[in-house]
């Protein structure tokens, strides 16, 4: 059974899931809409337009990610989330900005999304990453969101806490609050080293995860990985850092990595921006 925490519910909001059902089936099919080579070392695993699909359905219905949302992607990539974005986002009323250390995806979507979604705009933040961008310019514990304080209604950032060390990441969720909009939301993707994911209680949890704990760090790490292969945090950890940062946890679904039983593979967080100062 898929677990999932409910503390703060989205407003009730009428969806039709016919038309959605119908969006995402015709994104995995449109062989019109940009793709990378799959051959591009940035582009990652799994098929490109298959998952950037299953996550629209995750932002609208888990999220409530609406048509009109100005739209933040923090390591964008090579533009996975953004194409099936560019499918439902209003071209008039939305605005979708996606940033990332990686020169290469960010180049791709700039020569090839943008051209033909004006209101989708990708640029490169030389953020230092010992995997991603070493020679990188910018300390990731001093980074600064290159936009104005509550100017994003949703932010997202899947696959990007999964390879933070912890201070990092409290720095992120600050400037995530910072720049969200009164109630915006933020979608972000994880690892939680629960008691059933550290003792591998069902036997079937996924052998590339086989996290072990760092000394007294909150931080589990992959054996015989670089460190910031993949991340799992302790359990709570994530709760209280964006609770430190001003933002309240609205969901929180376990993923089925642990070897339970879950609609998608990581975790799932989405927390709501408190208060409506800065």
């Amino acid at each position: 059974m898929t677990q999932v925490a409910l503390m703060h519910p989205a407003p009730a909001r009428l969806i039709d899931e016919d038309h959605i059902r119908w969006l995402l089936e015709s994104i995995r099919c449109n062989r019109f809409l940009p793709q990378p080579d799959s051959t591009d070392v940035v582009v990652g695993d799994g098929d490109f337009r298959a998952i950037g699909s299953e996550f629209l359905g995750y932002f609208i219905r888990i999220g409530g990610l609406r048509e009109d949302s100005r739209v933040l992607d923090i390591g964008c990539g090579i533009g996975r989330m953004a194409v099936p974005l560019t499918q439902y986002l209003d071209p008039q009323g939305s605005r979708y900005d996606g940033i990332d250390p990686v020169e290469g995806g960010i180049g791709w979507c700039q020569r090839t999304i943008t051209p033909v979604y004006p209101n989708f705009a990708f640029q490169r933040l030389d953020i230092a990453h010992e995997l991603y961008n070493p020679n990188g310019k910018i300390n990731g514990r001093a980074l600064a969101l290159p936009f104005p304080d509550r100017h994003f209604d949703f932010v997202i950032m899947t696959s990007v806490v999964t390879h933070l060390p912890p201070a990092e990441v409290l720095v992120y969720l600050a400037e995530v609050r910072r720049v969200l909009s009164p109630g915006g939301r933020l979608f972000m993707t994880a690892f939680v080293v629960d008691g059933i994911a550290a003792a591998n209680e069902t036997g079937r949890r996924d052998p590339r995860l086989a996290f072990r704990r760092y000394r007294e760090s909150p931080c589990w790490f992959v054996p015989n990985q670089p460190p910031l292969a993949a991340i799992g945090f302790e359990d709570g950890f994530l709760d209280k850092a964006l609770e430190r940062a001003g933002l309240s946890v609205a969901l929180k679904s376990l993923g089925r990595w642990r070897g339970t039983s879950a609609g998608h593979h990581q975790d799932f967080i989405v927390a709501k921006r408190r208060g409506n100062g800065r």
